[in-house]
Parts: structure tokens; C-alpha cells; sequence
């Protein structure tokens, strides 16, 4: 099967991949993770009040790294669309929509910030209820974050399917990517179904981190083999 393969948008797709895995990843560590007492409306509030720049530089990246992610996936849509076009688009739409689902559920980090250094929300609320408001927005936010790995679970199978039937990727990464959908369709089902069952967990987080981490890499290194 003779393809013409765009070597340039291989290192393209890694560059967006990678940058988008470490600003999701800043996102998290640094805009939520060190803030948000989950149980604790009091503490959480305080902490968002007293660090509202770092609140908001974590949400600015959230929304920044679904763009790379949707940038991500347009490049490698369009390294991968002459192995197969209809399946190209496939994964490419699937990203697509929980890219909106995950823009979306940030709205209500952004309301939290609001509720929090708007004077008048102060006026409307007490003390109390605006804190149980913004732990309600930030419940919302991990809830709607979640919906969204439906679909970023699920289009990792075809991009899976993909790179394992290139012939210019390496297939090990094809059939991580494709065991990483169903442990990460697990966990998806574990949060919503199973929550004591956290050790879905301990699988899904470490593949997923070596098959696209390692997708990333690869493509920004090695770019696609010659064919």
C-alpha cells in the first residue's frame, strides 16, 4: 500500500501532544490539587481567596491544554488519514467532543472564582452558602472532567488501531494505546459505578502515561520510520 506520509506533522503532533500532557498536568498540580480540601468547603474557599492568581493561571492552562489536545489530535489526524480516513476522523471527532465537555466543566472553576472576589455575590449570600457554592462548582467541574474521559478514553482505540496498522509507527504503542481505551473506559466506569474499587486506578494512570507519553516521544524524536 503506497502512502505519503507527512513527516513534518509527525513532529508537529508530538510537540502538540507533549506540551498539552505537561500543561494538563501543571493545570492540575497547580491550579487545584494544592487548593481545592475536597470535604472542606471553609478551607477550600480560603485557600482560592488567598491564592487567586494561582487559581486562575490553573484554569488558564486547563483551557489551554484542551487546545493543544484538540491540536494534538488535528495533526494526527492528518498523519494517520491515509492509513484509513473514515477511522481517522473517528478518533479526531471523539477528541473533539470531550475537548467541549472538558471546556465546558472549567466554567465552573471560573464561576468558583467568581462567587469568591465578586463583592456582590458577598452581598447576596452569606459566608456559608457561598463556600457550599463553590464546592458545588468545583464538584460540577470534577464530575463534568470525568464525563469527558468517555471520550478520551474511547478515541485512543482507534488511534490505537491506527499506529498499529501504519507500518510507520511502532506497533507496541499501537497496542498500548488500544489496552489503555478499555483501562481508561474502566475508570471512567469506576468513578461513576464502582468508587471503591480504586484499583483500576493503579493500571489505568501508569499505561496511559507510557502509551501516550511514550506516542508523544516518539513522534517528536524519532518522527515516522521510512517507508
Amino acid at each position: 500500500m503506497n502512502m505519503v506520509i507527512d513527516k513534518k506533522m509527525a513532529r508537529v503532533a508530538g510537540v502538540l501532544y507533549l506540551v498539552y500532557i505537561v500543561s494538563h498536568i501543571f493545570a492540575d498540580l497547580i491550579g487545584r490539587s494544592q487548593l481545592i480540601v475536597w470535604g472542606d468547603a471553609a478551607t477550600t474557599a480560603q485557600n482560592i481567596l488567598a491564592a487567586a492568581g494561582q487559581f486562575r493561571i490553573g484554569f488558564m492552562s486547563d483551557l489551554l491544554a484542551a487546545l493543544l489536545f484538540l491540536l494534538a489530535a488535528w495533526a494526527l489526524y492528518r498523519l494517520l488519514k491515509p492509513v484509513n480516513q473514515n477511522i481517522a476522523l473517528l478518533f479526531l471527532l471523539l477528541n473533539l467532543v470531550g475537548v467541549a465537555v472538558q471546556c465546558f466543566s472549567d466554567l465552573f472553576l471560573i464561576a468558583s472564582h467568581l462567587l469568591l472576589n465578586d463583592a456582590g455575590y458577598a452581598q447576596l449570600f452569606s459566608e456559608n452558602q457561598l463556600q457550599a457554592f463553590v464546592m458545588l462548582f468545583l464538584d460540577l467541574h470534577r464530575n463534568g472532567l470525568m464525563v469527558a474521559q468517555l471520550f478520551y478514553g474511547a478515541w485512543l482505540f482507534p488511534l490505537g488501531y491506527l499506529v498499529f496498522k501504519s507500518g510507520f509507527l511502532p506497533k507496541v504503542l499501537g497496542i498500548l494505546l488500544m489496552i489503555h481505551c478499555v483501562t481508561w473506559l474502566m475508570t471512567f466506569l469506576h468513578y461513576f459505578l464502582l468508587p471503591n474499587l480504586s484499583a483500576i486506578t493503579y493500571v489505568s494512570y501508569p499505561l496511559g502515561f507510557v502509551a501516550e507519553f511514550g506516542l508523544s516521544l516518539w513522534l517528536l524524536i524519532k518522527g515516522v520510520a521510512n517507508r
